[in-house]
């Protein structure tokens, strides 16, 4: 190498030294991670399958909490409302006792307005289309199943007078209402119950109303038009204190098991629709006034 071979030789070898600890380090360094001496943040470092720019950092569940409550001070009160009732007809929000004040206003809206008459009568569409659909196996034992109160007929008139949901339930109050029979037929309803039972239907009313209201229940369904029911059944004593999903499931149950098909259900409450024994398909009617589990 001439004059000048020592020190490109010392260079080298130098050079090949460096190179062989680097080596050294980054093979033996996940050794290191076993230690409890680690520092914590390297470790979840080497936790990520992933380049870390792939990697979504969320905020903690409280500042997110925090970020959207005040966010939501920010909205204007219809539309928090609107959040509010649609959560409530999507059954996420906890059982609730009465609207909240700063919703009774959007509520009376909505169920006075072109709004819950335009959904009343989708829901009323979707069913008659699926129940001229459905595969009847023409034995008579093919069932549709539907509530009454806010489902065949309405309530508004009382509700009208109670704050439509803003003032707590009076049982008291609502059974002289219902002891009227006054309460009108939903149209929308009246027509899919009529098309119903032309389909060849089994047509049964299961109501959370007592045993004692049958006469004037009847009186009131026929004189709203609903007619030629296969039965209707109402809440007995033994009933009285079973959550109306227990009780309706238990009800349907019994259908089932005199070799009914339950191939559809029409209510305003996810407690007339979930539980045990549930239809083929079940449409939920909205109501943003009351809940009953």
């Amino acid at each position: 190498m001439g004059r000048h071979g020592g020190p490109l030789i010392l260079l080298l070898t130098l050079l090949a030294v460096a190179f062989a600890a680097a080596v050294e380090v980054e093979v033996t360094a996940p050794a290191q991670h076993a230690s409890s001496e680690v520092d914590p943040a390297s470790h979840q470092e080497q936790e990520h399958p992933l380049p870390r720019p792939l990697v979504i950092e969320l905020p903690s569940s409280s500042s997110a909490a925090l970020q959207y409550e005040e966010g939501l001070d920010d909205l204007p009160a219809d539309v928090r409302c609107a959040s509010w009732r649609l959560a409530a007809e999507a059954n996420n929000l906890a059982p609730w006792r009465a609207v909240p004040a700063e919703c009774a206003d959007h509520v009376r809206a909505y169920v006075t307005g072109a709004g819950y008459r335009s959904d009343l009568d989708l829901v009323a569409r979707e069913s008659a289309a699926y129940a001229r659909a459905a595969p009847l196996q023409g034995d008579g034992r093919d069932a549709w199943v539907f509530d009454i109160d806010e489902t065949l007929l309405s309530n508004l008139p009382y509700y009208a007078d109670h704050g439509y949901g803003l003032e707590l339930f009076d049982h008291h109050a609502f059974d002289e209402w219902v002891e009227r029979a006054e309460a009108p037929a939903i149209p929308s309803s009246l027509k899919l119950y009529k098309e119903v039972r032309e389909l060849g239907f089994k047509i049964f009313l299961l109501t959370g109303r007592s045993e004692g209201h049958q006469d004037v229940t009847v009186e009131n369904l026929k004189k709203q038009g609903f007619h030629d029911w296969d039965k209707l059944i109402l809440r007995a004593a033994v009933d009285r204190n079973k959550t109306a999903m227990t009780y309706k499931s238990e009800k349907r149950k019994e259908m089932e098991a005199e070799g009914y098909r339950i191939l559809g259900n029409s209510g305003d409450q996810w407690s007339d629709l979930l539980g045990s024994s549930v239809a083929v398909r079940s449409f939920k009617l909205p109501n943003p006034m009351y809940y009953i589990p």
